[in-house]
């Protein structure tokens, strides 16, 4: 009968002294024989095959008795459902005042589903010619799996494949901005997965040709500011304000990379009062020394401003054809504590996962509110100020994904994501595995 089986029923009982299993076994056919007529009796249904035997497990402790009850049906959704509220109707267990409650209805071929995607994922990766894989065909989680694999690790930090060898290195900032680069055939992108750069990524730019392509918000500002003072890069590109690097399509991808332009002409895509007052407050401090540093000339010889990025894109040669150009660089006080690093969105998911929470972010990845992660989906509906990205410590629901498709959210961020019968086109969904 499990080899057949649709659903399995689970319920838990709890008796008000001790029995045995043949007491509740007895109690299910006695107590709902008739309930529901004979279509639903539970004897007929096993002679007929169409439902399992009842599978019971006991545990006696302070003289009271617990279980479980498992039964196999291979009824359809809506009499599996009534059978199973009928087991509800049981009041008494052998001699003795009982209550029982079904704790789940679970789908075994949802199971067998998943076995068949897993199994998938092996047949490609080793049972497929290198030209089969090219098939349009092959099932986007399966792809999706395939790129994924193909993020290796540089000193503990997510990178591509090409990282250790290539001549020319990407700086991104997180796990997921490798992966989409990866899609595109870039595979020398490294992460620093934070505002803090690791000592690994600073030694790479040292002796490589590193370009730093970093999201278009005040998040990639700060991680440019720091890289410049632990590293040596040569290049920067930005994607359009506001937007990811691991949102980018492959055409905004090479554009970005074409348009990189060298460090000293780098200019912040984002900016505050409070950084422009910082700014101006130092110049008056130290008007000797931002005098020395407020002009720095720039000079890129050809073959930097041709350097490869892994073959993807052609970086856009200096301004002037090569010739020196002028860039106002903001001065800077040793006597000035260093700015707070704002959280990026991996600080967030590892704030979020294991605290119950839900999280609601703006633009800047500022926090807009929080909540308990059972009430997420009440929490994004009731939110005043529309989020850009939210963060729950739970697996991402289709009613919680078409809340955020009512609100206009752009990203959801969860530990995992169940079987959605419909995915909006407008909200990117993540696990915090991406991160």
């Amino acid at each position: 009968m499990e080899d057949t089986a649709k659903y399995l029923i689970h319920a838990d009982f709890v008796a008000d002294g001790v029995v045995e299993r043949t007491d509740v076994v007895g109690a299910a056919f006695g107590q709902t024989e008739g309930l529901l007529g004979d279509d639903l009796d539970i004897r007929d249904l096993q002679d007929s095959a169409k439902l399992g035997r009842i599978d019971v497990s006991v545990d006696s402790e302070g003289g009271q008795s617990f279980g479980t009850i498992t039964i196999a049906s291979s009824l359809d959704r809506v009499e599996t459902a009534t059978l199973a509220a009928a087991l509800e109707a049981v009041e008494r267990i052998g001699p003795c005042r009982a209550q029982v409650e079904v704790e789940r209805i679970e789908d075994v071929r949802a199971a067998k589903r998943r076995e068949i995607v897993d199994r998938a994922k092996e047949l490609l990766a080793s049972a497929f010619d290198e030209g089969a894989i090219d098939s349009e065909d092959i099932l986007r989680e399966v792809r999706e799996s395939v790129r994924v694999e193909d993020v290796t690790e540089y000193e503990g930090l997510p990178a591509g494949p090409n990282v250790a060898t290539s001549d020319a290195v990407l700086v991104v900032e997180g796990r997921a901005d490798v992966v989409n680069l990866l899609q595109y055939g870039i595979k020398n992108g490294v992460a620093v997965e934070g505002t803090n750069v690791p000592d690994a990524v600073a030694d790479l730019t040292a002796d490589r040709t590193a370009t730093a392509f970093l999201d278009g918000d005040r998040g990639g500002d700060l991680i440019l500011r720091e890289l410049q003072q632990v590293g040596d890069l040569d290049y920067v590109a930005r994607p359009p304000t506001g937007e990811s690097v691991e949102d980018l399509s492959r055409q905004a991808v090479d554009v970005a990379l074409r348009e990189k332009t060298p460090v000293d002409a780098a200019v912040p895509v984002s900016g505050s009062e409070d950084d422009e007052d910082e700014a101006a407050a130092d110049a008056s401090a130290e008007p000797a020394e931002a005098a020395d540093a407020s002009v720095a000339t720039v000079e890129a010889s050809p073959d930097e401003a041709t350097a490869a990025t892994d073959g993807s894109a052609t970086p856009a040669p200096a301004a002037g054809g090569g010739s020196a150009s002028t860039v106002q660089s903001e001065p800077e006080s040793p006597a000035e504590p260093a700015e707070p690093a704002p959280k990026t969105v991996a600080d967030h998911v590892e704030a979020v996962v294991g605290a119950g929470t839900i999280r609601l972010l703006s633009d800047d990845l500022d926090v807009l509110s929080e909540g308990d992660a059972d009430g997420a989906v009440e929490t994004l509906d009731a939110a005043e100020t529309v989020p850009r990205i939210v963060v729950v410590d739970g697996s991402v629901t289709q009613r919680l994904l078409d809340v955020a498709a009512q609100r206009g959210v752009a990203k959801l961020v969860g530990t995992s994501t169940g079987e959605f019968v419909k995915q909006p086109a407008s909200v990117r969904v993540h696990t915090a595995d991406d991160y």
